[in-house]
């Protein structure tokens, strides 16, 4: 063992024999002011002790010495700084301790909060740089989620609250020089902000779209394999799926011949193909005149007759709103019309054409009905 892993061992220990004998825990620590004076740490560290006040380790009990050792009754550098202390941790130390509390399943379980995140940091490629190799371009945990001020996910002001955990990824992964080093795109915070997801998150405020973690994990933070594309953005995807599962291009992905989802939407981007481009869309891969470009183009056939036969049947809503006539009915079946239009997206990427076809007899169905009323108006 290491005089460092020693080090950290027995300071583990101190952590929680701290939390047990200290007797000026509780009450002299939480809601106090900076400016108590039993307090030996804020003669030089008032700014710290501001800071940490705010965060919710301070509110569960955490004090200075829980971190960094040393003796908080004293007043000045010398005896505050005697015995077990540790001022300012490096990345990998930082990693030990705060693992020292967040990998005890004992202490976590009452807060509701995982056990497993530093196992996890281990098998992501920042622990790799971090805890491998040494490397101090890799983040530690108070990168991600700051050093004193220790803020839950759901507070706003949190560096991992959904809304601001693209800019946090972002402080790293938008960095030119840092990614050249490791031949990384610096686009992604870009391309993500003006996706669905990102408009989703970011101008919606719908916490239910992915931000970076969604699809990448927090500490075991990976892009996803080849042939697990399509298993992550079924977390929210499910029926779309299904239907890619079941049809020729699940089997591709399953054999690492495709790179599933991101074949046709990207990954950050995650761009729609135009119901008049999906023929293009699938010429990106298919030769032309072969059987995959046909199908595209038969798919892309199908979905815009489908579209063109619900604008028509908007069109004879209109007349019959203008000719003053109730629109309920009308209006019930152009949304089962558009009810089955929809399923036309999801059936889509299964490539079975019979059910496209019958999708489209469903809709072209009610929308002639809809037309045949309009029709009786008119005339």
């Amino acid at each position: 063992m290491t005089v460092l892993a020693a080090f950290l061992a027995a300071f583990a220990m101190g952590v929680a024999s701290n939390r047990a004998d200290s007797s000026w825990h509780g009450d002299a620590i939480l809601g106090a002011s900076v400016q108590d004076s039993s307090y030996g740490c804020i003669v030089c560290h008032a700014d710290k002790r501001r800071a940490f006040v705010l965060g919710v380790h301070s509110e569960r009990g955490i004090h200075c010495d829980d971190c960094h050792g040393g003796d908080p009754s004293a007043f000045e550098t010398a005896p505050a700084h005697r015995g077990r202390f540790l001022g300012v941790p490096d990345k990998g130390e930082t990693v030990q301790l705060c693992g020292s509390c967040h990998s005890d399943p004992n202490q976590m379980r009452q807060y509701g909060l995982p056990s497993g995140q530093i196992a996890e940091l281990r098998t992501s490629k920042h622990g790799e740089l971090l805890l491998e190799q040494r490397n101090w371009d890799a983040p530690t945990c108070t990168d991600c989620h700051e050093v004193h001020t220790v803020l839950r996910p759901d507070d706003a002001r949190s560096r991992v609250h959904p809304t601001n955990i693209p800019a946090t990824c972002g402080s790293c992964h938008d960095d030119e020089t840092l990614m050249a080093k490791y031949g990384l795109p610096t686009d992604e915070l870009t391309r993500y902000r003006e996706s669905a997801h990102g408009v989703a998150l970011l101008e919606k405020e719908n916490f239910a779209a992915p931000t970076c973690i969604g699809c990448h994990g927090s500490h075991a933070a990976l892009p996803p394999g080849v042939t697990e594309v399509v298993n992550v953005c079924s977390h929210c995807h499910v029926l779309l799926g299904r239907e890619f599962g079941r049809g020729p291009h699940g089997a591709a992905t399953r054999n690492g011949q495709l790179a599933g989802c991101i074949g046709c939407h990207s990954n950050h981007g995650t761009e729609r193909p135009a119901i008049d481009e999906i023929a293009q869309a699938c010429a990106n891969c298919h030769a032309p005149g072969s059987d995959g470009a046909m199908m595209g183009a038969l798919i892309e056939e199908r979905v815009l007759a489908a579209q063109h036969d619900l604008d028509r049947a908007a069109h004879a809503i209109e007349q019959l709103v203008e000719a003053g006539r109730d629109v309920s009915d009308e209006r019930f079946r152009y949304q089962a019309a558009y009810t089955q239009f929809a399923q036309m997206a999801k059936v889509q990427h299964s490539l079975a054409i019979e059910e496209l076809d019958d999708l489209g007899l469903r809709v072209r169905s009610n929308v002639e009905i809809i037309e045949r009323t309009a029709e009786v108006v008119r005339d």
